[in-house]
């Protein structure tokens, strides 16, 4: 069955939120404040994010929703990744390098120079993804979020 990427819809920041709660519980041991700050991001995106310039992109397969990418302004010339998410079922089939090039073409298309990200080094397949599709690891920094010890990492690539 194909898999169509679409924009955010009715529905999705709520199972977005749910499913990043439930996962990165699991996963990583993150506390409540996890899941708050992605509905924030998600509902800040929603409520006034720029079309023109600003996207996000929910991949479904028929009626299962499989995981998200969102590409965000930073600033004229910077666009930001965030939210790259994958249900564990979706992985190692190459949905996450299609979403990647997607947003990536987005912001490249929109005319931004660069994107960046952050992300944690314990997201060891979607950093060997960056590190594969020429993105330079720039800033490492350990600490405490969400409840846990770790690695915190910054990204950059230009476009």
């Amino acid at each position: 069955m194909e898999i169509d990427l679409k924009p955010l819809g009715p529905g999705d920041i709520d199972w977005l939120v749910a499913q990043h709660r439930r996962l990165y519980a699991r996963d990583e041991g993150f506390d409540e404040t996890f899941p708050a700050l992605v509905r924030q991001i998600l509902e800040d995106f929603d409520a006034g994010h720029d079309p023109a310039g600003e996207r996000g992109f929910v991949a479904w397969q028929g009626a299962q929703r499989l995981g998200s990418i969102f590409c965000v302004r930073e600033d004229a010339e910077t666009a930001k990744l965030r939210l790259f998410f994958l249900m564990p079922e979706s992985r190692g089939k190459g949905l996450g390098k299609r979403l990647l090039a997607e947003c990536m073409g987005f912001a490249r298309d929109r005319g931004y120079r660069r994107m960046v990200l952050w992300t944690h080094e314990s997201h060891r397949a979607a950093c060997a993804l960056y590190q594969k599709t020429g993105w330079r690891l720039v800033r490492t920094t350990p600490k405490v979020s969400f409840g846990v010890d770790v690695v915190e990492q910054g990204w950059e690539i230009d476009l």
